[in-house]
């Protein structure tokens, strides 16, 4: 069968993280657990969000398509590595492993610019909070969100595109658990000359303008910060920036290690990849509802009006 003229290939074998059949069951115990806290706790997030008329602000508003946002690149992922811990057949069908890759560009390219976007939404809070509510106005919140999947499925059609132009004739064994782009291109028989560089331009455009936004406003945060004379109110800023803070070194440092490594260090690559697709979405939650009295609050005014009716 000849895939849209460029691969005789039908479907891939996915190895997963391991071969050891010990090691089968109770990591699929592990991963289970962290997809259920996942699901819980991003859904749990948008919920409380939606239901608390307290919480209906730019911060919280993008919180909630960040909750999102983890959920969906989550479940691109996880359910299909369930399943190979369980089952002989890790098989995946050539179209099935296009799709998980273009969504998963989709929505892991999303975060990266919804943190940055968070990060500016802080700095306008910290550094501006008289024009606060003019300058981040809901049309101004949901243009800048808009955006942010925009870019997203703009770079995952960029991506998908120069993949399926590629030739698989070969083995049809993926060393990962998912189809990600790296190992699909060690895989291709093709020239991937412009698949390395596509990586290279669209991946270090993506981090350095992201990561750039970040520095800066952080930057800028800290100047005016330092400049609040109150320890009560410095104690407060900082606050309310540290959830987010934590959110970006962890995400950013599990993504630099996974992209920007030596081509042959595989299991680095694996250990990385797990941080980032099945670890971070579980952690997002907890850190911003753990760190936030607000979120806390507003949880436990729901809790009491459930009860109370």
């Amino acid at each position: 069968m000849d895939v849209g003229n460029h691969s005789t290939m039908t479907e891939f074998i996915l190895l997963g993280l391991t071969d050891q059949p010990d090691l089968q069951r109770p990591l699929f115990c592990l991963f289970l657990g962290i997809y259920i806290v996942t699901v819980v706790g991003n859904l749990g997030m948008i919920s409380i969000i939606g239901l608390s008329s307290q919480l209906h602000t730019p911060m919280y508003y993008f919180l909630s398509s960040l909750s999102f946002i983890d959920l969906c690149y989550s479940s691109v992922i996880t359910p299909k590595m369930l399943a190979g811990f369980l089952c002989s057949d890790k098989a995946i069908s050539y179209s099935g492993c296009m799709t998980q890759l273009f969504f998963f560009c989709v929505f892991i390219i999303s975060e990266c610019y919804m943190l940055a976007a968070m990060a500016y939404d802080r700095y306008v809070a910290i550094c501006n909070p008289l024009l606060y509510k003019v300058i981040m106005s809901p049309r101004v919140c949901s243009l800048l969100v808009a955006a942010v999947f925009s870019v997203g499925l703009t770079d995952a059609v960029i991506h998908g595109g120069c993949i399926l132009r590629l030739t698989f004739r070969g083995s049809n064994i993926i060393k990962h658990y998912f189809c990600d782009i790296l190992p699909l291109i060690k895989l291709s028989c093709s020239n991937t000359y412009i698949d390395e560089l596509l990586i290279f331009v669209i991946g270090g455009f993506n981090m350095v303008v992201t990561s750039l936004t970040i520095i800066i406003s952080y930057a800028l945060i800290l100047s005016s910060i330092l400049h609040i004379h109150s320890k009560e109110g410095r104690s407060k800023a900082f606050s309310t920036c540290s959830s987010h803070l934590t959110a970006v070194l962890v995400f950013y440092g599990s993504l630099m290690s996974m992209y920007l490594k030596p081509a042959s260090a595989t299991t680095q690559e694996k250990a990385s990849s797990v941080f980032y697709t099945t670890v971070i979405p579980m952690l997002n939650p907890l850190i911003y509802s753990l760190r936030n009295k607000e979120v806390k609050n507003a949880l436990l005014k729901l809790l009491r009006r459930k009860i109370s009716s």
